[in-house]
């Protein structure tokens, strides 16, 4: 029943890389070819030029998800390499929501000509989601680190 389950989560993530990787190869090259509106073309290319950076990341973090995954099918769940998967997860969420913040004022700009205020706060979705993460991810390394502690002074006193 576990290996099912980890096999599950791994087609997840899958499923969820495999997307934007395509999103990103073959969606932003159409709008740069394609933009919607000229006269936006110069606020919109830092935008798109933020969003490929920060999938660098994102596919980083579902690799770290991936080898997470893959230590939980080899029992080494409470290990020091989780650890380290978790740590890597929370730096990309943290990297991801420094993008994004960047590019905040050029998604005003671009609100404010368009005269969209939802905009600015759909811009501020991936700040957020990845705010979360990232600190859900922190909890979660902490935790388990304290479980490993843990489990390494009760192997020493057996």
């Amino acid at each position: 029943m576990k290996q099912y389950s980890t096999i599950f989560l791994k087609l997840a993530v899958i499923f969820i890389g495999v997307p934007v990787l395509t999103l990103c190869v073959f969606g932003l090259i159409w709008l740069v070819n394609n933009p919607v509106n000229p006269h936006y073309a110069t606020i919109l290319y830092p935008i798109l030029l933020v969003i490929s950076v920060s999938v660098v990341p994102f596919l980083i973090a579902l690799y770290q998800a991936l080898k997470l995954l893959s230590y939980i099918d080899k029992n080494k769940a409470f290990s020091g390499l989780s650890v380290k998967s978790l740590k890597n997860i929370k730096h990309c969420a943290v990297t991801i929501c420094t993008l994004y913040v960047i590019i905040m004022p050029f998604v005003y700009l671009v609100a404010e000509k368009d005269d969209a205020p939802g905009l600015i706060i759909i811009g501020m979705v991936p700040i957020f989601a990845s705010m979360v993460i990232a600190v859900f991810v922190a909890v979660l390394q902490r935790l388990l680190k304290e479980a490993i502690e843990i489990k390494s002074e009760n192997d020493l006193t057996v």
